[in-house]
């Protein structure tokens, strides 16, 4: 059964104070703006994305095998602002069946009070306000609207600034971040259960419950002992991971494995799926790759905090884990990955590919 988009109901709890996020954000933004875009650009932006990615959905299907059981994408090309806030509306729909599981039990109303709810809020509005000054685009799984319509954001001073400082063709460069996305939305749309999955574990993961004193000092002498080996104990999901139960770091493992593949497939069919069609992806690639390691030792703490580096790793994992299966038994190999969760890889099978190639027959299939 298909698992519904909850409305947000108006007087149920909330995990974050949402109003509080936005404001931030919007605070935070005032303080480094990004130039305007003129109507010109904006027209522009807007009719080469609409093309890019009906042009990109027929490119990726083509390339995975992957078709969309839904109707096309819609292409919203937005500033920073209409980013933070689509991503504030898409967050508090996403986490609205966590806050009242939560909100069922004594101890979870505690912790919903104004004070910690109003933090939290801070807190993501910094967040979304800097990250809203580095992304290009973003696929937003959950419909925008009554008919089920989902949206591909296109975030339209990020990608004129990038195009202008780097002497970027435009329409080659916006085919190219279209595939990314639309591979995104086809690995939703085109993946019966991959959506219903996916929500599953955001619940699964969204568990407040704190663990008790004994495990969290458990978890502070491992970070010690991680420390004196020379190792950063936030390397592997930021402070979430260093607190979490063990129930909750297996639902994080299952988390970061999903989106190491989703992420590195959506990087390796960016490639693909535009050769012939984007000379120049091999220079937008390399840019992509610099634009993720460049960060402020301020901003690289701000990371490993919150568990983003672990993301940044994601991209070279999977992709390192999708190439090697396509080299074992070519795309309907990788195929076998979509045919139900348990044909996922692991955390540890997306570090070590050969492990799931030949979990999946790929070595016999290869051999054949």
């Amino acid at each position: 059964m298909s698992r519904q988009v909850d409305v947000v109901d108006d007087d149920a709890p909330e995990i974050v104070a949402w109003d509080v996020a936005a404001r931030v954000a919007r605070q935070a933004l005032r303080l480094s703006p990004a130039p305007p875009l003129s109507p010109a650009e904006a027209a522009s932006l807007r009719d080469d994305f609409a093309d890019a990615t009906a042009r990109a959905e027929l490119l990726v299907a083509e390339a995975t095998g992957l078709v969309p059981l839904s109707g096309p994408g819609h292409a919203l090309v937005t500033d920073r602002a209409g980013w933070v806030e689509a991503n504030v509306s898409s967050f508090r729909r996403l986490l609205a069946p966590v806050a009242r599981r939560v909100a069922a039990t004594p101890r979870g109303r505690r912790a919903l009070n104004p004070f910690s709810r109003a933090a939290a809020g801070a807190e993501v509005g910094l967040l979304l306000a800097w990250m809203s000054g580095r992304v290009l685009g973003q696929y937003d799984l959950l419909p925008v609207d009554e008919a089920g319509a989902d949206a591909v954001y296109f975030v339209g001073p990020n990608i004129r600034e990038l195009e202008r400082r780097h002497g970027f063709p435009a329409a080659e460069f916006r085919l190219w971040i279209a595939l990314h996305e639309v591979t995104h939305r086809l690995q939703f749309t085109g993946v019966p259960w991959m959506r219903d999955y996916f929500l599953g574990l955001v619940e699964r993961s969204a568990d407040l419950r704190a663990p008790d004193v004994a495990a969290l000092l458990d978890s502070l002498r491992r970070a010690a002992t991680e420390v004196r080996a020379g190792r950063n104990p936030l390397e592997e999901g930021g402070i979430v991971a260093l607190i979490a139960g063990e129930e909750q770091l297996a639902t994080l493992r299952e988390i970061q494995a999903l989106m190491s593949l989703l992420e590195g497939h959506g990087d390796v069919v960016m490639s693909s799926a535009g050769r012939g069609e984007v000379p120049g992806a091999e220079r937008f690639a390399a840019l992509l790759r610099q634009r993720r390691a460049e960060v402020g030792p301020v901003a690289r703490v701000l990371r490993q905090l919150l568990g983003i580096e672990s993301k940044m790793r994601q991209y070279a994992q999977g992709e390192r884990f999708v190439e090697a299966v396509l080299a074992a038994g070519g795309p309907p190999l990788l195929l076998r990955a979509w045919e139900s969760p348990a044909m996922l890889p692991s955390i540890e099978e997306i570090r070590t590919p050969e492990r799931w190639v030949q979990r999946a027959g790929g070595r016999a299939e290869a051999s054949a």
